[in-house]
């Protein structure tokens, strides 16, 4: 460590202030202007989760509205599994929203800005050395919590600010490639949900064709394969030589179930395991547990679905994973992995109803979930729209590969450079 650096409390140079308490009753999964920040808001390591929201449509007092970069931690954790307890994000600019300070989050003010950097200080709550002491200092057993002055009694050594600025810039670029990265994938996947709902939930080149127009943003080869009328069906207006069923006929389902504890483990022994939604990320789940004793198996490709609160979400499995209780596996029977991460995505509406028919927690068993009505279009419309999709999402696994690599690089470059083993001057 150079011989600059100095040792320093963070209570010394930081306040750490708890949020305000919002009334249960306005919070809502309905989209509004005010986004709580919440547990949920933060990734496993630090930063900023945005793929499942919660807001807030009663009023707030203006001192708990969170700025654009502000520094916030977790002091509460969601649970056993979520492991995010204490880490950092930054508050992200949302274009037509707010974020809202909280209870169960800490909003960090630096009350020395010539003692310490914001972004440095960022990356000095990621360390594993950091992380150790709050967890040790963590009360509750099922939910963790923290306290402002446990963060601010941690003690460590820093380097002059000029230095904090370059290790922050440097540590930050690549946080910045993977940000961008994470954009790139939110657009691609638009991109695909657009136009599976044009050709498979609003039926727009059967439209046009029934008007006498061709089909937009299709070849000719493809727009015949699409009827010129409808029918009608027990789910409404269908395209003519189309059909209405269920889930069960034409995709195949694996309900997940849970091996032994015993054969749980964090040192990548056996195989992957998913339990539930907390695993899952913006497209693919993340690595946490292991089992060498799996029992029910997803296949790399299969859509991972959440069977249990919430029921819905879901992620697509990037390798041949074991999954457990809350998790189940889906596949198309044709193999058409894209169609079927699409076609699931869509029977949220569904999946709603069993998520509010829960007596505590919702959830769905394979009858409820086979039985899930659904149009049935040729598979020929099916491959057709496999073709587009499919090197879409191979582009999103290439990018969220690339950003993990990124990611490993970062955490390992991390506490050499924080300790000034590794030197930023040329």
């Amino acid at each position: 460590m150079g011989s600059d650096y100095r040792d320093v409390t963070l209570s010394e140079v930081i306040d750490v202030k708890h949020g305000f308490a919002y009334a249960g009753e306005d919070i809502t999964d309905e989209v509004q202007r005010d986004i709580l920040f919440t547990p949920g808001n933060f990734a496993i390591g630090g930063g900023f989760k945005g793929d499942k929201y919660k807001y807030f449509k009663g009023d707030t007092p203006d001192e708990y509205v969170l700025n654009d970069g502000d520094l916030v931690v977790t002091m509460t954790d969601l649970s056993k599994q979520t492991d995010t307890l204490g880490f950092p994000a930054l508050v992200p600019k949302l274009k037509g929203h707010r974020f809202l300070h909280n209870q169960r989050i800490g909003k960090v003010v630096i009350k020395n800005t010539a003692a310490i950097d914001k972004l440095y200080l960022f990356f000095l709550l990621k360390t594993q050395g950091y992380r150790n002491e709050i967890l040790a200092g963590a009360t509750g057993t099922t939910v963790k919590h923290t306290a402002p002055g446990r963060i601010m009694s941690y003690k460590t050594r820093i380097p002059p600010l000029s230095e904090q600025k370059r290790v922050a810039g440097i540590l930050g670029a690549l946080d910045d490639k993977i940000e961008l990265n994470r954009k790139i994938n939110e657009t691609l996947e638009q991109m695909a949900m657009a136009l599976f709902k044009s050709w498979f939930v609003d039926f727009d080149p059967v439209h046009a064709k029934a008007a006498g127009r061709p089909p937009a943003g299709v070849d000719k080869a493809t727009a015949d394969l699409f009827p010129d009328s409808f029918v009608d069906s027990e789910l409404g207006q269908v395209p003519k030589g189309w059909r209405t069923g269920k889930i069960s006929e034409e995709f195949s389902l694996t309900m997940g179930q849970s091996p032994s504890g015993e054969s749980f483990n964090q040192e990548s022994k056996g195989i992957p395991f998913y339990q539930g939604s907390t695993d899952f990320g913006f497209r693919f789940p993340t690595r946490r547990i292991f089992s060498t004793s799996p029992t029910r198996h997803a296949k790399e490709g299969d859509t991972l679905v959440s069977v249990r609160a919430p029921v819905g979400d879901i992620n697509m499995a990037n390798e041949d994973c074991c999954i457990g209780r809350g998790v189940a596996a889906i596949r198309h029977k044709t193999g058409a992995r894209s169609f079927t991460y699409y076609a699931t995505y869509n029977l949220k509406t569904h999946f709603s109803k069993f998520e509010a028919e829960g007596t505590v927690f919702g959830s769905i068993n394979r009858e409820g979930f086979e039985n899930l009505p659904l149009t049935i279009p040729p598979e020929e419309v099916v491959a057709a729209f496999e073709r587009i999709a499919k090197p879409i999402d191979e582009k999103i696994l290439l990018l969220t590969k690339q950003s993990k690599n990124l990611s490993s690089l970062r955490d390992s470059l991390l506490p050499k450079m924080l300790s000034g083993e590794i030197n930023t001057v040329a």
